[in-house]
Parts: C-alpha cells; sequence; structure tokens
C-alpha cells in the first residue's frame, strides 16, 4: 500500500506545500500533479466541482505520485464518507467551530476503533495500490486529516477543539477569519487579533501535537509561514495562478488596463 507522505512528513515535523484546484476538469489534476507541488486540494465547497469529478481527479493526482486531497462542502458524515471512499488521501473540512464538530469529522474519517467510518468501496484502495482488506487495516494511519479554523468561534475553543485525537492539521482560513472579526476578507493584515489568532493556533497546536497549516498568496509569503513555523501551507489556486500569470503578460503589451485580477 503506498504511504502518504505528505502525513508522514508532517509528523516528522516537517513542511508540506500544495495548492488548490477550484475548476471542475479532472485534467487540470492531471496537469497541476506534475508540477512539484506536495498535494493538490480539489474544492468542493466554493466551486461547481462534483463528486464524480473530483473521483476522477484523485485518481490521475495519485496516479502522478501526488496526494490527492479535497475540501468537502460542510462537516457531514457523508460528505467525508463519500470523498474518502471515492479515492482521496485526505479531508479538509471547513468551519470546525466546537469539540463536537470535531469529534464529528473524525468519526467520520477514521474506521474503528478511531472513529466510526463504514466499511465499502474499491476506489480508495485502487488509488492507494492496494486490495480493500490491506487498506481498511491501514487507512487510519495513512488517511489525512484536517480541520479548519476560520472563525473567531473556532479559535475561542481552539483548545477544545485540538485536544481531539485524530486531527493532523489544523488550518487557518485568513479570509473568512478576517471576515469573522469584522474585518475585509484579506490573506494577510497587521490587525492585533488576527495575529494573536495565528499564535494562538500554533501555540495550541503545538500542545497537542498537531501541526499547523495557513492559506497564503504567493510563494514568498508562503516562505515566510514555514519560516515561522507553519507546516502545511496552501498556495493561492489553480484559478489565482492563471489570472495572474496571464494579467502579467497583458499589462507587459499594455492591455486590459486597470483590470484586477482574483487573488485567490
Amino acid at each position: 500500500m503506498k504511504t502518504n507522505h505528505v502525513r508522514s512528513k508532517l509528523k516528522r515535523g516537517e513542511s508540506s506545500v500544495g495548492t488548490w484546484l477550484t475548476l471542475p476538469d479532472p485534467m487540470i489534476g492531471q496537469l497541476m500533479a506534475r508540477t512539484g507541488f506536495d498535494w493538490l486540494t480539489i474544492e468542493l465547497e466554493h466551486s461547481p466541482t462534483s463528486f464524480e469529478s473530483a473521483a476522477q481527479s484523485f485518481g490521475l493526482i495519485a496516479g502522478a505520485g501526488c496526494v490527492p486531497l479535497v475540501r468537502v462542502p460542510i462537516n457531514s458524515v457523508e460528505n467525508i464518507k463519500r470523498v474518502l471512499d471515492t479515492g482521496a488521501w485526505g479531508v479538509i473540512v471547513p468551519m470546525v467551530n466546537s469539540k463536537a464538530e470535531a469529534e464529528a469529522v473524525v468519526n467520520a474519517a477514521r474506521y474503528a476503533p478511531s472513529g466510526q467510518r463504514s466499511v465499502g468501496g474499491n476506489l480508495h484502495a485502487a488509488n492507494f495500490g492496494t486490495d480493500a482488506a490491506t487498506y481498511y487495516d491501514r487507512a487510519n494511519d495513512e488517511i489525512l486529516v484536517v480541520v479548519m479554523a476560520e472563525h473567531v468561534k473556532g479559535i475561542e475553543a481552539a483548545d477544545e477543539i485540538l485536544s481531539v485525537p485524530g486531527i493532523d492539521v489544523v488550518f487557518i482560513g485568513p479570509n473568512d477569519l478576517h471576515k469573522s472579526m469584522g474585518k475585509k476578507p484579506a490573506f494577510e493584515s497587521d490587525a492585533p487579533e488576527f495575529i494573536d489568532a495565528l499564535k494562538h493556533i500554533q501555540k495550541t497546536a503545538a500542545k497537542y501535537n498537531v501541526a499547523t497549516g495557513i492559506h497564503v498568496l504567493d510563494a514568498d509569503a508562503a516562505k515566510r509561514r514555514i519560516a515561522e513555523g507553519f507546516q502545511f501551507i496552501a498556495v493561492t489556486s489553480d484559478v489565482g495562478m492563471l489570472l495572474g500569470r496571464a494579467a502579467q503578460f497583458t499589462k507587459t503589451l499594455g492591455l486590459g488596463a486597470d483590470k484586477s485580477v482574483t487573488k485567490y
């Protein structure tokens, strides 16, 4: 059975860098898996991507030696079970704001005795290059479980949330976190409450041996966050890279003056 090298790196205290895929075409994953990122997250929360398209992407990404992850639309047994059973190597769950919600994530993502994930399917085993029986025995050691801290409620409940066994990473969503603080969405800011929230998450995660992650806008920001101790770094997205690079070309050519592009 293949080893989830992202989970292994994080357990060793190393950093791991990936990006978000928001375009609903498995070919995007097939191409991006060959660029050198450790992992790629299929976006199901804020994109038109279907479960079927996501499942196709998982296989193509895993086949290229990259780790296929997915952000589910909402914290539910159905969402988590479906993406893991169709081949994702890990789940990222948004808006986890309480211990009960964290426990629900682990119960859905881990087989007994660590959780209550039900047994079934074959695509998960195929993407790990093994048989179903071996997958059931070893999945708890390979599936990456990530909870998102993207609301002030989650920051306040961080100690209770991260005390739940079975969580590998707490991932900060800076845009939603800023919004929950009554501020404009942003990847970065010097707002004292935002800076304090990041420090609180890092301190609390260290207490429970959970890796910390955060979404950043570019490679320079990724390097800085890694230097600060963040391990699981998402750099912008496929759309952000596409539009950002295209905007560089058009600006150089004097086209599309004053046109703004997405930062996400």
